[in-house]
């Protein structure tokens, strides 16, 4: 075999493991870059998912944890705002209790004062039934509303009354009550005007917690100055220390 021959079967031979070099596959790693690289980006896109999904939650909790503390605030204002119409209703009965007590007497047209008790009793028949149905509506039958009407009928109809101070003082009891502020307010005070009024020392001790009620500080003060200075050995005068002291005088 000459030099010539040998020459071109290595050339054939090199060309051949050349061309086998030029079509080899490429690398799985190089097939794979596309491939890889979806991944990567389907994972991040889950992962943004998954955080915006706990974020939606993390407010959703936020939100009900408010309406939780307002619930609480809410249930907690209830409770405050049914223990004191609790408290204005058992005055009330207080009261119902004391007057239920207290006789029933008729007197004749020239009946005076009864001594000591601030209080007279009138002659005129139709007075007295009026005022005593006004009443029994409060201790028989418990019907609060219809003893407004009955008592302010009562009012327009015997302006004068012996019952005046007392029809104005249940009337103040009751919207008082109610927590009707300023209609028990103005009865009240239709009480004080009455110097020789039983119902006077109590008139103005209320006045005094509707006065504190509203935020009015130093009219509550003056009244329950007022309780103490003019009835020293009454019960509203013991009731009026004991608020002052609260108010920190």
């Amino acid at each position: 075999m000459n030099s010539n021959i040998v020459r071109n079967i290595a050339l054939a031979l090199l060309i051949g493991a050349a061309t086998q070099v030029v079509a080899a596959p490429a690398p799985v790693t190089e097939l794979s870059k596309s491939g890889q690289g979806t991944s990567l980006e389907r994972l991040e896109r889950l992962l943004e998912a998954r955080n915006q999904v706990q974020l939606d939650m993390q407010r959703q909790l936020n939100q009900l944890a408010s309406e939780m503390d307002q619930l609480r605030g809410l249930v907690e204002r209830n409770s405050y705002d049914l223990s004191q119409m609790l408290e204005r209703q058992r005055e009330l009965y207080r009261e119902v209790d004391t007057l239920s007590q207290q006789p029933q007497k008729a007197a004749k047209k020239d009946s005076a004062d009864k001594p000591g008790s601030g209080e007279s009793y009138s002659g005129d028949v139709s007075e007295n039934e009026a005022y005593e149905k006004a009443v029994n509506l409060i201790l028989k039958k418990k019907d609060y509303a219809g003893a407004v009407t009955a008592f302010n009928a009562f009012l327009t109809t015997y302006p004068e009354s012996t019952y005046k101070a007392n029809a104005h003082y249940w009337l103040g009891q009751l919207y008082f009550t109610q927590n009707q502020l300023a209609e028990a307010s103005k009865e009240f005070k239709a009480v004080t005007s009455d110097e020789k009024s039983n119902k006077r020392s109590d008139a103005l001790l209320k006045l005094g917690v509707i006065a504190e009620r509203s935020k009015d500080v130093e009219l509550a003060k003056k009244y329950y100055q007022e309780v103490i200075s003019t009835y020293p050995s009454s019960t509203s005068s013991r009731q009026a220390e004991g608020s002052l002291k609260q108010l920190g005088n």
